[in-house]
């Protein structure tokens, strides 16, 4: 079955970093994107980062120049290298991986249906 597990949360100080790890495994169908995104407490969820099969790569404006998204396949783990971290990029963060053929990459958004997702990390910005 398809599994998500993110790593790699903790506290740090503004204009520290984080990296962030999701390792995917399970998937029985190709996977069409994959995306960061969080979530803090009485706030919207706020999409981060996303990567389509074609390695096409889209961020928020928020977390842009920032942040980085990229994938190791061999491995199964997608990584969000966070840099320059500021108390607003405090929430709990989450990976999502989408198997429906007809998902696309728009910005910083994967757009299809079913998505699996993980259980979150956290992070703080103290």
């Amino acid at each position: 079955h398809v599994q998500l597990v993110e790593s790699g949360g903790g506290s740090v100080q503004p204009g520290g970093s984080l990296k962030l790890a999701c390792s995917f495994s399970g998937h029985p169908y190709p996977i069409h994107c994959m995306s960061w995104y969080r979530q803090a407490p009485g706030k919207e969820h706020e999409e981060v980062a996303a990567m389509d099969s074609n390695g096409g790569i889209g961020y928020a404006d928020s977390v842009k120049d920032r942040f980085a998204i990229f994938k190791d396949d061999a491995n199964r783990t997608l990584w969000l290298q966070m840099n320059n971290l500021k108390p607003e990029d405090s929430a709990m963060y989450y990976c999502a991986e989408y198997l429906d053929p007809n998902t696309y990459r728009s910005g910083e958004q994967c757009i299809g249906m079913r998505p699996y997702r993980g259980q979150g990390t956290q992070v703080t910005v103290s």
